[in-house]
């Protein structure tokens, strides 16, 4: 039995046969699709057609999940100074109904969260998608590329530590501690909207 109700990995630039090997390792027979937009130009192998179809070849199943747990929203209130805001998304009603059918098929089949970013606390499908699961009681095993399973408890104690808060995560108080290093990292790395070069060259040449 496995310690983990679900995992996440990032694919970064890996090959296709080590993506596979390590999804196989930890016995993974679903994949689901958090990126919002699904492909990749360097490592074509990673767009959802073409894996999707390198998946059913090794019996794993894929589930698209970007358009509602992607980290890339659509509607300008989410952002904040053009930055993805993690919290806000957290709080709506379509991101919750997507978590619940997410922990349903956690249930159903042995599920990897994936997205692109190599590093956990890089990456949306951590600070924002296994912060939700894990709130709601929900194991989460982070697939690092050396191989090794992070719990989600060690990632948030990593996440502590580059903080400069080397305090005991089950502390009294250190919820508020561990919420203020989520909302900093979030910041440092959720996506960022792209300036309007159009509008900008307009502005400054006014």
């Amino acid at each position: 039995m496995t310690a983990f109700d679900l995992y996440s990995i990032g694919h970064s630039n890996m090959t296709a046969e080590r993506f596979l090997a390590m999804l196989g390792a930890a016995g993974v027979d679903a994949v689901a699709d958090v990126r919002s937009i699904p492909a990749s130009r360097f490592c074509p192998w990673f767009s959802a057609k073409n894996l999707a179809a390198s998946l059913a070849g090794q019996g794993i199943a894929y589930l698209s999940y970007g358009e509602t747990l992607g980290g890339r929203p659509r509607h300008p209130k989410l952002y904040c100074d053009g930055v993805a805001d993690y919290e806000a998304m957290a709080r709506q009603p379509d991101l919750a109904a997507a978590l619940t059918r997410l922990a349903a098929d956690a249930a159903r089949w042995r599920l990897c969260l994936l997205c692109a970013e190599r590093e956990p606390l890089d990456c949306h499908r951590c600070l924002l998608v296994a912060r939700a699961l894990a709130a709601r009681g929900l194991a989460v095993g982070h697939i690092l590329h050396d191989g090794t399973v992070e719990p989600h408890a060690a990632t948030e104690r990593r996440l502590l530590e580059l903080a400069g808060d080397d305090s005991d995560l089950f502390a009294p108080g250190q919820h508020e501690h561990l919420a203020a290093a989520y909302r900093r990292r979030a910041r440092a790395v959720a996506y960022r909207i792209k300036p309007d070069r159009s509008t900008t060259n307009r502005t400054t040449t006014k």
